[in-house]
């Protein structure tokens, strides 16, 4: 998730760019840059850091001309460097690219271009399509374009430059947003609307496999074969602040809205002919696999319970004994480590001060490391022998939403593509399994549809009458049960606790009384009947109940208040959606107590102190 912005018109298009990249830095915040054509050639100015490193340069060097296309980096491909920050060129200079999203195929068309001599500077993806763009120039932009994307699988936005045809501006939408901006006598592009608002409130959406030429007067949308696209413009009524946040009230409900784009993002270029391949990612080889005696998931939070999911994931898949540790205690323990040891780092940051240490001492003590993290270049990444990047993109509510599901969805491939390596399940089962999990990010829609997010806001805004709140679940459940237990604390304020609902019996039920408010979580078919009775027992003693179980379940209707229902999945693949209501629960009962959602009190997003 990074920030695009183009413009061509009569003005300075660095000013521009500079301030519409401005508001897109909640996008990407670890490089930035421009290219801007002068006249004669096109001027390129990058930066490592924030944007105000780009800004810096740019004092000293200024980038005159009135085209130019922008960019601030979310890094998946390669580190944050001034090499890997975009506008990428090809080798003359002759064409400029900005990129959002993942080219799948990069490794393969870098090899090919490779072989006819091309040289590469940067370790991104994107530096392909610059020099593509120059392999098959055939005379005329447009064409030249529409015949590089041909080329590409994955999902992309993309804005193009050329010295050959300085007149016009070039931009593709594939599975990665991207709008167009009209204005009178310039126009522009972005990828969200708040980097133009400023100057034109006239736009287009840009749809899948379409593609917008611009000139300084005119905009062309056509279909990615040539075919012309009509189109109304629409008018933005947003203020900047709301359009900041895509429409939404806050950034946290806009990032659970982006989960299912999430999930796409972590599962993409990973999944090839049925199978988990993170061969390009990962050096650990069948061999090394096969040594691992037991693996320890470490992390701290939200994070935490990510973990505790991969704890039944792993031994569930591979057979291979898990413990999951609180990063904070971790060290303290004096925790059983070996060189048969894998230790699992998870941070959405990658700056946990107490996950960082944790991988240190399992490292100095002889484990394998590897991170999963949703930050390029972060300490964990740069310290772990192996890293998983989650591609959520920034996460700006201090409560995780898009962050989490992604990490969950990291930990289910890594759970596969070992036992792939092991050959410790059947392979039809773990092709059923990775099937599956390919449909997650349209049954997470669902999920987000009016109707279902209504039921649970209006429980929600029951329940913020109360001070206390228990969630129960059993196994998967139960660990997902903690993380709804978590968001509803984090934001509402409300004290709320996670049991598994079989301990119930020993001391916890001592706290039900009349109308006090449960959420129960009943989705695993093995354990359904338990949860059921566990329900009942809380029922009894007067407990107003909300269940969660999966959509064709009418048992559970017989034993609670009130039902949500989940999509159809396989019981390994549940916490990714049972864990959508239990956010927009938290997010509700927040905003009816009038709470800051996304800036919860003595709360920090990142945590870099012991």
């Amino acid at each position: 998730m990074c920030g695009i912005v183009g413009y061509i018109g009569s003005k300075e298009a660095q000013d521009i760019m500079l301030e519409g990249l401005g508001k897109l830095e909640y996008r990407g915040y670890d490089s930035a840059g421009l290219a801007v054509y002068n006249g004669e050639t096109i001027g390129v100015r990058k930066s490592k850091g924030r944007l105000a490193e780009l800004e810096e340069k740019l004092q000293v060097r200024f980038l005159p001309g009135s085209l130019g296309i922008g960019h601030t980096r979310w890094a998946t491909h390669g580190k944050p460097s001034d090499e890997n920050a975009h506008p990428h060129v090809d080798e003359q200079g002759l064409f400029a690219v900005v990129h959002n999203g993942i080219i799948e195929n990069y490794i393969e068309l870098k090899e090919e271009l490779i072989a006819k001599g091309y040289q590469f500077t940067s370790e991104t993806d994107t530096e392909v399509v610059a020099k593509l763009l120059a392999d098959i120039w055939d005379g005329d932009l447009v064409s030249t374009v529409r015949k590089v994307v041909q080329r590409l699988n994955g999902a992309y936005a993309l804005g193009v430059i050329s010295e050959y045809e300085p007149d016009k501006l070039v931009a593709v939408r594939l599975a990665s947003p991207l709008v167009v901006g009209i204005g009178e006598n310039e126009n522009f592009i972005a990828s969200d609307i708040p980097a133009i608002l400023k100057y034109t409130r006239d736009v287009y959406i840009l749809e899948d496999g379409e593609l917008a030429v611009l000139t300084a007067t005119d905009v062309e949308l056509m279909r990615l074969d040539g075919t012309p696209i009509e189109r109304n413009v629409m008018k933005v009524h947003w203020d900047i602040e709301t359009a900041e946040k895509g429409g939404f009230d806050h950034f946290m409900l806009k990032e659970i809205y982006e989960q299912p784009k999430a999930i796409q993002d972590t599962l993409a270029g990973r999944i090839k002919e049925d199978k988990v391949d993170l061969s390009n990612e990962i050096s650990l080889s069948k061999e090394d696999v096969q040594q691992i005696e037991r693996i320890h998931f470490v992390a701290c939070g939200t994070a935490y319970h990510a973990g505790l999911v991969g704890k039944y994931v792993f031994e569930k898949l591979t057979r291979i004994p898990v413990e999951v540790d609180v990063a904070s205690e971790y060290r303290y323990r004096e925790p059983i480590i070996n060189e048969r040891t894998l230790f699992i780092a998870v941070s959405q940051s990658g700056e946990t001060a107490d996950t960082l240490a944790a991988l240190r001492e399992a490292k100095q003590r002889g484990a394998k490391v590897l991170a999963i993290t949703n930050v390029v270049g972060s300490s964990v990444a740069r310290e772990a022998d192996d890293v998983i990047i989650t591609w959520a993109g920034p996460e700006i509510a201090v409560a995780s939403t898009k962050a989490y599901t992604s990490q969950l969805i990291a930990i289910y491939l890594l759970g596969i593509y070992f036992a792939q390596q092991l050959e410790a399940k059947n392979v039809g089962e773990l092709k059923e399994v990775v099937a599956q999990l390919q449909k997650l990010s349209e049954k997470a829609e669902l999920l987000l549809q009016p109707e279902q997010v209504s039921i649970v806001a209006n429980f929600a805004r029951e329940i913020a009458k109360h001070q206390n709140l228990f969630f129960i679940g059993r196994g998967l459940d139960y660990a997902v049960a903690l993380e709804g237990s978590l968001k509803l604390k984090e934001i509402s304020y409300i004290h709320s606790e996670a049991y598994a609902a079989g301990e119930l019996k020993h001391g916890t039920l001592a706290l039900i009384e009349e109308n006090i408010p449960v959420l129960a979580i009943a989705t695993q078919k093995a354990l359904y009947e338990k949860t059921v009775s566990n329900i009942q027992e809380v029922k009894a003693r007067g407990a107003y109940v909300l269940g969660v179980t999966i959509t064709g379940d009418t048992e559970l209707n017989k034993s609670v208040d009130e039902v949500i229902h989940i999509p159809k999945t396989l019981d390994l693949l549940a916490p990714v959606l049972t864990v959508i209501p239990l956010q927009l629960f938290a997010y509700y009962a927040c905003v009816e107590r009038g709470y800051d959602v996304d800036k919860p009190r003595n709360l920090a997003k990142s945590v870099t102190v012991e």
